[in-house]
This record gives C-alpha cells, structure tokens and sequence, in this order.
C-alpha cells in the first residue's frame, strides 16, 4: 500500500481531535443559532419606504414631514360601510363614534390625531383616519393594527362591515403573511430534503448528517445576522429572511452531496477513513470553493444597488453561503469520518484497491497535462449499463444533433418572454389570499376618493402655496388638495382655486398654514387607490408639471414611495445583471484554465434563465393570474439562477477537465457526466425542492422567486448540464480548453 502524506505525518491523537474539535464548535453555533432564531422576526423590517436610497425624492419628503407634526405616523384607515347598501343610521354612527373613542385607547395609537368620523358622499360608509407611532420604542405598526381589530371585534357594528385598511393595515397583513417563516418554511424544506436524501441514499443516517450539517450552517449564518441587524450594521425584511433559510439549506446540502460522492469514492480507494477524508478534501474543495464563490460573488454584486432592500440581501445571503461552505468543508467530513463507511449503511461501501492503483507510478504526466502509458485506466472502470450510461453513448454519437435540439428546445421557452410583466404590481396585491386591508381598500375605492387617506404629498415654499394647489388640482387622478395647518381642528386646511378655505360660518378666517424653514407641505388626495400603478402615473406627471413651479418642490408619499422603488429596482436590475456575468465569467476563466469552456458555460446558464423567465411569465400569466411582477423578481431570479445554475456546470466541468488530463478531452466529457450524473442530478433536485418551499408563503415575491428558480434548477440539471454542455463541448472536442496547454496537445480523440 502506497502511503500518503496524510498518514504519515498526522499522528493518531490529532486525528482523533480535529475532528472532535470541529463538531463541538459547530454544536455551540447551532445552540447559539437556534436560540436566535425567535429575535429575526422581531427585526424585521418590511417597510417599503426604508429601503429606498436617501437621494430618492420619497426619501426626502419623508424626511421634511417630521418637521410639520410632533409624531412620526404611519395611517390606518379604519371603513364601515352598509351592508345592504343603506345609508348609515344614527345607531351605526353611534356606534362608529364609540368604536373611535376606543381606538384612543390602543397602545400605540396617538389618540389626539384620529381624524373625525368622515362620511361618504352617498352617505353609506365612514372613514376614519388612525395615525399610529412608528418612532423608535413605539409597538410595531402590525401589533398596533391587531389591537384595533380586535377592538373593532368586541363591538361589531349591526348591519354593516369594518375593516383596518390604508398603509399600516397593509403592513399588519404583510406580517401576517410572513408569521410562518420560522415554523412553517422551514418544517417544509427539511421535510423535501429528507425524503430527496432517503431515496437517494436509501439510508437512515447519512440524510441526518446532511440535514445537521445543513441546520448546523443555517444557524451560524442566523446567529451573524442577529447580530449584525441587532446593531443596525444591515436591515432585514421578512423576504430576506426567508430567502436566507431557503438559500443555506439548499447550498449547504449541495455541497454536502457533492462531497459525499468525492467520499463515497475514496472509500472504496483507500483503507483508513482518514486517508479516504483527505482525498475527498483534495478532490471535492476546489469545486465546492468555486461553486460558493460564484454565488458569494454574485450576492455581493448587489451592494451597488441603489434599492436597500436589494443591497442588504447581498451580505446577508453571502454570510448564508460562506457558512454553507464552511459546514461541508469542516463539520460534515468530521462527522463522516467518525461514522466511516456505517453511513452508508445499509449499502456497503467496501475497500477495493488501493490509492495507487488506479494510476501506476510509471506513468508519466507530460507537458500536455495529460497522463500516458499503456496501463492507463478507460471505459472498463465505468459500468456499461444504467441511465448516465446511456445519456453517455447519446451524447457521443449525436453530439450536433443533442446541443441544436436543445438551443431550440430552451430558445422556444424563452419566447414567453413578450408575456412577462415586470412593471411592478399594487402594493395590496402583495399578500395572496385573504387580505382585509385589500377589501377595506376596495370598500374606501366604492364610496371615496380611492386615495383618501394616503395622499401625496408636496413640500415647496411658502411663496409657491398656490401655485402649487393650482398645478396640483389641474392634474388628471387628484381629486382634492389640501394643507397642513397646526390652527386648523383637522390638522389640515382644503385648498381649491380661490386659497385656503376656512371652517364654520361665513366670515371665519381661513387657518394659516403651518410653515417650516420656509416651506409647507401639501396633501394632494388622488382618485385612484394609492398603490395602484394608475396613482403612480398621477405622481409621476405631477412632479413634471411641479417642475415648473421650481426645482425646489418635492413630491412623496406612500404613492411616490413605491414609484421611486420600481424605477429605483429598473436600475439596480439593469446594472447588476451585465456585473454578475462578468464576474461569474472571470471566476470560470480560473477555475478552468480556459476561455472558450466558461463562454459556453455562461452562455448555456443565460439561455436557461431566459427559457425559465419565459415559461413562468406564461404560467404567472394564464395559470395563476398573477397581477404582474415586482421589477426585482427577474433580477433576483437572474442572480440566484445564474450563480447557483452555474455550480452544476462547474460540479461538471471540473471532473470532465480531472478526467480530460488522464484520458482526453473527448472520453473526459463523456467519464465526467457518467461520474457526476448521479450527485448533480439529486443535488438539483434538492435545490429545486428547498426553493419550492418558498411557495408555501402567501407572499407575491417569493411565490414568484420561488417558481422561477425552482423550474430554472430543473432545467439546469436535466437539460443544460445533462444534454446541451456535454453534447456542445464534445462537438467542440479540446478545442474547449483554448487556450490552455489540455486545448493544443493530449490523447487522440
């Protein structure tokens, strides 16, 4: 037996103790991570409006409306309206006025500012305006919310329908959505997992090591998080975190699988479990490392988005794959290596030879890279019969016809393309199902200015009050404008074309408007409901026509919020998406020695992402009659898609070039696929499984996040890496190694 350098300069206490050094320290990570688990919710952030970037013209206005009230607010718009369409009478406004005294009482709420009982034109419903504390130390807006619902409950009003809409009932049921993240999210991705690993491996053990090693890097990354997010170095959002959750356990397992089949070889190679660890280390880091590193690279790309959202997913899903890659490089070769071949069990893996006889010491490597001489190993080593056997000889004898059929099969995909509607959808169509914000939204749009009680708001000097109101009321979707005004009972005075006007009798004075530093501020009521995309068009023509007013007037509001956010998520999405291909392209280069192989590689991955996009533009569109899409769904699906798709490619393309150096380029492809068929084809599967759990969120996004990568995987894995870069890179024989010393010399093919 040839003996390594591992066994001889390791002495047996250290093997013992490496080992048991590694699973201890990732045994505290996971307690520690476990208990934090409860403390991501709680940080959590998923207002829109913090996310946009500080130059946004929301932001600004935002920011200048501090100055004109005592309290940071964010609304609840409270409806009541008939039921049978009658108007209300004096036992339901009674009632209506007792329910609003009681939302005085509701932590939370400032009680001062509740708007007076507002009826409708028809007489049929009320509104009634809740502004609720969202400064620091004050209850969440969605607890805030709960409270009134639940004192809306305690005293139903007969005959008619109440329900808590306008931005902060919005954000009670986006949090609502998101309750289940911690339980329900991830009890159904572990479930798909195991059962993956069970019919994989048709053992009890080895999927409890791949899970644990999988939970193990999850809780490390949540533990960081926490921390981070605990001293305001990252925000996180409920859409972040679940994507952390979704993106560790799938990596992680990948990893561990691509490992474990490296393992499962050595095993049978070499006689002691540590000298078959070190050599599953040697020929499984470098891939798993590029794999990781792809992704890393990828995340990390995002913190030159404008969108906060976007760029604190970034750091936050890379620390997600950095302890991925840490667990499947140090915790789960420690736990294989104590159980040794009992993993496997019931299968046996048994010792068939050893290290060195695979390829004999007189064999010499020449310059080419390639190794010679007579008793080289070939074909025989490989069985003949099975399903990548198969896939093998297809791809040998029709390697033309394999790659061209599949360009056209992946190109006719990508057609669904002119479906896809990425323009951005209402903020009320956000939560899927059941959202009483949504129908006390529609009921505000039956009986109201569907814009009532979010307005847009307008911040310009004194000077320009007027003229301001005049462009203002002139602008096609603004029903009303009024200003802010600390003398007024309301807090606010109408504004028509003849100035401000005065409450009470005829002769009253009209309120002088609050001004701040020379400024007042403007609430421009519109017709359309305010997340609608017919509200932002209102926004955006308004701003042009205040452009002539001067470039000192501002327009925001949570209706310029969301407008600043798709046009701020255009950009990040157009520039993000030529960084991560150039990256992901260098990094390729390195990792192969070549040109031509990382082109076709980011070629065939781009061409995947653009059939996926196409499919499930078709399917959001005519299956489940989805509104439309956020512009960040195909950045985050391009970013996830390429960077994970390409790891099966890279899994590949590193044995086929390991192979192509003892064999030739030609039997290299065909070796590496039958090699890898196995492992990337259950690793597939298992990504595609962990980002189909994302489904189980009534969230939009995700939904949407979660169909695009889980089928893009599918394609990656069963056609891209089975069929198209195998078939293309034979027909380009070693041509594909250009312009390494592998493309210009080696065996004949």
């Amino acid at each position: 037996m040839i003996e390594t350098p591992a066994r001889r300069r390791v002495p047996t206490w250290l093997r013992v103790l490496i080992p048991a050094v590694l699973i201890l320290v990732w045994f505290a990570a996971f307690g520690g991570g476990g208990a934090s688990f409860g403390q991501l919710s709680k940080l959590s952030v998923n207002d829109q409006s913090q996310f946009l970037p500080a130059s946004a013209e929301a932001t600004e206005v935002q920011a200048l409306q501090e100055d004109f009230r005592d309290t940071e607010t964010i609304p609840a718009i409270v409806v009541v309206a008939t039921d049978d369409g009658a108007k209300l009478d004096d036992a339901q406004l009674a009632a209506i006025d007792d329910l609003r005294s009681a939302f005085g009482d509701v932590t939370g709420v400032v009680g001062d500012e509740i708007s007076p009982a507002i009826a409708s034109d028809d007489g049929e419903a009320v509104e009634v305006v809740v502004p609720i504390e969202s400064g620091d130390g004050a209850e969440r807006a969605a607890d805030v919310v709960g409270d009134l619902r639940a004192a809306i409950d305690d005293a139903p009003i007969e005959g008619a329908t109440v329900a808590v809409a306008g931005p902060a009932g919005f954000s009670a049921d986006i949090a609502g959505a998101f309750s289940g993240i911690d339980g329900l999210l991830l009890a159904v991705a572990l479930a798909a997992v195991f059962v993956i690993l069970i019919v994989v491996y048709r053992s009890p053990l080895l999927p409890l090591i791949v899970l644990f090693t999988s939970m193990s890097a999850l809780c490390a990354a949540v533990l960081t998080v926490v921390a981070l997010a605990s001293a305001d170095v990252i925000v996180l959002s409920g859409q972040t975190q679940g994507i952390l959750f979704i993106l560790v356990i799938g990596a992680a397992t990948d990893y561990a699988l691509l490992y474990i089949s490296r393992y499962r070889e050595t095993l049978a190679r070499y006689e002691r479990k540590w000298d078959a660890t070190w050599a599953a280390l040697r020929g499984s880091w470098e891939p798993i490392v590029a794999s990781g590193g792809t992704v890393i690279v990828g995340l990390l790309i995002l913190l030159v988005s404008e969108l906060n959202s976007n760029k604190t997913l970034g750091p936050i899903a890379a620390i997600g794959i950095v302890f991925a890659l840490l667990a499947a490089l140090t915790l789960l070769p420690a736990l294989l290596l104590w159980a040794g071949r009992a993993a496997f069990w019931p299968r046996k893996v048994a010792h068939i030879g050893d290290a060195g006889a695979a390829v004999a010491p007189a064999h010499a490597k020449h310059a080419d890279g390639v190794l010679h001489g007579a008793s080289a190993p070939d074909e025989a080593d490989l069985p003949d019969r099975g399903l990548w056997a198969g896939v093998g000889r297809l791809v040998s004898r029709r390697p033309r016809t394999v790659w061209i059929v599949s360009v056209l099969a992946l190109a006719g995909m990508s057609l669904g393309l002119a479906q896809l509607d990425a323009d951005g959808v209402p903020s009320s169509e956000f939560v899927l199902g059941e959202s009483q914000a949504r129908d006390g939204q529609a009921m505000i749009g039956e009986h109201f200015p569907a814009g009532s009680g979010t307005p847009a708001i307008v911040v310009g000097p004194e000077d320009d009050l007027q003229r301001m109101a005049d462009v203002a009321l002139a602008t096609a979707g603004v029903d009303s404008v009024s200003v802010v005004s600390a003398d007024s009972p309301s807090g606010s005075a109408p504004v028509t074309a003849d100035g401000v006007q005065a409450f009470g009798p005829p002769g009253t004075p009209a309120p002088a408007p609050t001004v701040v530093d020379g400024d007042v501020l403007l609430q421009a009521t519109l017709s359309d409901p305010s997340d609608s995309l017919e509200a932002e068009a209102t926004v955006a023509e308004l701003r042009t026509a205040l452009d002539e007013v001067g470039t000192d007037v501002l327009v925001g509001g949570q209706t310029a919020v969301a407008l600043d956010t798709n046009d701020a998520a255009i950009a990040d999405r157009n520039l993000v998406i030529p960084l991560v291909l150039a990256a992901i392209l260098v990094i390729l280069m390195l990792l192969l020695r070549s040109i031509v192989a990382p082109l076709i590689l980011i070629g065939s991955v781009v061409l995947s992402f653009t059939a996926a996009l196409g499919v499930s533009a078709l399917v959001f569109e005519h299956v489940f009659h989805f509104p439309g899409a956020d512009p960040s769904v195909p950045l985050f699906g391009f970013v996830f898609l390429v960077a994970l798709g390409v790891d099966y490619n890279i899994f590949l393309m590193t044995r086929v070039r390991e192979e192509s150096m003892r064999f030739g380029t030609r039997p290299g492809i065909i070796r590496g696929l039958r090699l890898t068929g196995g492992v990337i084809t259950s690793a597939g599967l298992v990504l595609a499984a962990t980002f189909a759990a994302l489904g189980v969120l009534p969230i939009l996004f995700l939904v949407q996040i979660s169909f695009i990568v889980a089928f893009g995987v599918l394609l990656d894995t069963f056609l891209v890496r089975t069929l198209l870069v195998p078939a293309l890179a034979y027909d380009i024989g070693r041509g594909i190694w250009w312009p390494s010393r592998l493309a210009r010399a080696g065996r004949p093919e």
